[in-house]
């Protein structure tokens, strides 16, 4: 989904056609994915963030192509939103002092689009949060899409499928929505971590499995339209808002946005199967020239599927296989977001050396949905454990468990202990981003936009969210 497409309208032969190409490269793909010595190599991992940028008073502000081009840095590119930004960070190896490396340069390119904002407009900057306080329904206009063929594209595609306004409901908020616009309301801090093939379930799974209390641990997502809802409502509204089913589809399949309905149980290849199975094309883009291991049209298809924990296929350096974590909100801080990914990927690598798919799916599912609608005190469940747990009490516990995935992986002890620090003393104190946003505004008499202004300083301090005041 980096680039951008030729143009916004394709003909129904085109769609067939995309189609066709799709099931053939699956088929191309696993046979890649068995071939002896295929993605081999050390782990390594990446992160893209997602900014809000807002102006002086804390409201969003449609200005990211001016933004972007003012930066000339090739790791940023434009969000759905003309509010919306993304850093691509460069990958690091695992090994050695990765959550050093991923804060530093965090902390490099936020401040460096927040001062591009500042310069295009006084009192502005760019803020790392999940759903934006100051957002209102006026600011979720078919004009807020970014100005790229691929978004347009991609809101006819899923127009095309739909077909019919539906409604978004969070609790007692509704909606009635034409547009993916909405999508743009989150922004998220998305993890990627190189597998190899013969690796891949056992990862994928443990990932699915760790998601849920690494969720409960970092919510930064409590309001949308002046309403607070879920710890995490960036989960729910993202998967109403991206849903392109109507009725009769919603009882055959997930939405384009899900958590998944089952564990993998062989490989990698049986999620690229199912997307092409379940999934109707929405950006039928056709690529002429292609060599057979870049399967273009089947990498573009299955970046339109937004799985909570998704595979990647990139063909780059002779192919390789990444697992991408989504569901972590975007802040609050460079050390939040490292925190959260060393205490997501040691906790993966962790459960990884077991077999999970004995454990009912169901109860994975549960607590993820729990972990994003009440954060600490959700009542989770763990595999091997009889009964339920608060979810602060199964964070405290893990703890040790992620620390010794980490230390296995090559991580050095003083970096993993420094981020998974900052998850125990953020969970011991209960003061996670969303959290802090409640309470900031209740002292502030409910003016968001003072709320914004002030959680982009602190933002920017580079400070754990526990340590704000």
């Amino acid at each position: 989904m980096g680039r951008d497409l030729d143009k916004e309208r394709f003909t129904e032969a085109e769609y067939a056609r995309f189609g066709e190409r799709v099931k053939e490269q699956v088929g191309t793909l696993r046979e890649l994915l068995d071939t002896p010595g295929f993605g081999q190599g050390p782990i390594t991992i990446g992160a893209e963030l997602e900014l809000f940028l807002i102006d002086e008073e804390g409201r969003p502000l449609p200005r990211n192509s001016e933004v972007q081009e003012a930066l000339g840095d090739p790791r940023v590119v434009l969000e759905l939103g003309r509010f919306n930004i993304e850093v691509n960070l460069t990958p690091t190896p695992l090994a050695g002092t990765p959550f050093e490396v991923l804060s530093g340069e965090v902390q490099e390119t936020l401040s460096k689009v927040d001062a591009a904002v500042h310069a295009a407009v006084e009192g502005g900057g760019a803020v790392p949060i999940g759903i934006l306080p100051t957002l209102d329904t006026e600011d979720f206009t078919v004009g807020a899409i970014s100005d790229q063929n691929r978004y347009r594209a991609m809101s006819r595609g899923i127009r095309r499928l739909r077909l019919e306004p539906f409604l978004v409901k969070i609790d007692d908020l509704e909606l009635s929505v034409e547009d993916v616009i909405l999508e743009s309301a989150n922004t998220s801090w998305q993890v990627h971590v190189r597998t190899p093939p013969e690796r891949f379930a056992r990862l994928f799974n443990a990932a699915q499995l760790a998601t849920g209390p690494v969720l409960a641990a970092c919510g930064n997502s409590p309001f949308f339209l002046g309403r607070e809802l879920w710890e995490e409502t960036r989960i729910a509204l993202m998967e109403e808002a991206a849903d392109d089913r109507d009725v009769q589809r919603r009882e055959r399949r997930d939405g384009r946005v899900t958590f998944g309905s089952d564990w993998v149980y062989e490989g990698a290849h049986e999620l690229f199967e199912r997307y092409v199975q379940d999934y109707d094309p929405i950006l039928p883009d056709l690529t002429e020239g292609a060599l057979p291991h870049e399967v273009p049209e089947l990498r573009l298809h299955q970046g339109t599927i937004w799985q909570w924990n998704r595979p990647v296929y990139d063909p780059a350096d002779s192919g390789h296989l990444r697992i991408e974590m989504r569901a972590l909100p975007a802040g609050p801080s460079c050390a939040d977001m490292a925190a959260n990914t060393a205490f997501l990927l040691g906790l993966t690598l962790s459960q990884a050396e077991r077999d999970l798919t004995g454990y009912r799916f169901a109860e994975a599912y549960q607590n993820f949905y729990r972990a994003a609608m009440h954060g600490l005190d959700a009542k989770l469940s763990w595999p091997g454990r009889d009964g339920e747990f608060e979810a602060a009490d199964l964070v405290l516990s893990l703890l040790p468990e992620a620390r010794e995935g980490l230390l296995e992986a090559g991580v050095v002890p003083h970096d993993a202990d420094r981020a998974l620090g900052v998850i125990e003393q953020r969970t011991r104190l209960r003061r996670t981003g969303s959290v802090w946003q409640r309470e900031a505004l209740a002292r502030f008499g409910g003016d968001r936009g003072r709320l914004v202004r002030r959680y982009r300083e602190l933002a920017l301090s580079g400070l754990p969210v526990h340590l704000w005041e």
